[in-house]
């Protein structure tokens, strides 16, 4: 069954007198929210702090990404192994960030979404178009394609306990969220494409917006017949905003 699910991606923020009072607070808000998950994505060198200070909450723990090898000689990686040792439960692939900055391709990518299934590790997979493929009309391509290479690797089952964000490159860290309309025809879109290699895999995915949710837009979104929350960016790093976006979500599933 889906359910509500907020995720916070912190990016390259944060620092350990911030992350103790952030998660404070956060635990002690989240005592009245009920049927919504929620994720919180740091960087790598406060993982264990974060763990320890969400402890006995209903606050999840995430990593914003994953080397695509298991050991080795491998400088400055991390592995699902160590991830999942250190208490992560979810963990960002795929970020559009990560494509561009990092020069990640669908192959690098479906290697590491396969090495967290097989740690058990809860992989969410970001898709999304660029600005110039949106204006040539190819988003729904470039989606198919980003899921189609796991899809053929590693079955519909992959997509089991999965999690998939669609985050429009030319939406991300702009103020210039996706209308609506827009979020829900791709939304609709990626389920359908799942479905049409297993429905009952399809209709238990949970689908995530990640293009610049704030509290002002996230009413709307979440509204949306196949949105199911958010994979939040800045407004993750503002306790209030970010606890509204949490209470707007958890009223979602009672709209359904």
């Amino acid at each position: 069954m889906r359910h509500p699910f907020v995720i916070g991606n912190w990016k390259l923020n944060g620092s350990k007198k911030f992350i103790d009072k952030f998660i404070v607070d956060l635990c002690r808000e989240l005592h009245g929210v009920a049927d919504c998950k929620v994720a919180i994505a740091p960087p790598m060198v406060y993982l264990d702090q974060a763990k320890k200070a969400m402890r006995n909450s209903k606050l999840l723990l995430g990593a914003q990404n994953v080397d695509s090898n298991l050991s080795g000689a491998f400088t400055g990686e991390i592995s699902a192994g160590m991830l999942k040792d250190i208490g992560a439960q979810y963990v960002i692939i795929g970020h559009s960030e990560r494509r561009i900055l990092h020069l990640e391709d669908d192959q690098v990518i479906a290697k590491k979404f396969f090495i967290l299934k097989n740690t058990g590790l809860i992989p969410i997979l970001c898709i999304g178009e660029t600005a110039a493929e949106k204006m040539a009309g190819k988003a729904k391509t470039i989606c198919a394609r980003q899921i189609d290479v796991i899809l053929q690797l590693q079955g519909s089952q992959a997509f089991e306990n999965t999690v998939i964000a669609y985050e429009p490159i030319w939406a991300i860290g702009t103020g210039c969220a996706a209308t609506p309309d827009q979020i829900q025809e791709m939304h609709e879109f990626i389920r359908d494409h799942i479905a049409q290699k297993d429905s009952a895999v399809a209709d238990q995915l949970a689908l995530l917006y990640g293009g610049s949710v704030t509290k002002h837009n996230a009413d709307k979104i979440f509204f949306q017949p196949d949105v199911d929350g958010a994979l939040v960016g800045s407004a993750s790093l503002i306790p209030d905003s970010f606890m509204e976006i949490i209470k707007l979500a958890s009223v979602k599933k009672h709209r359904v």
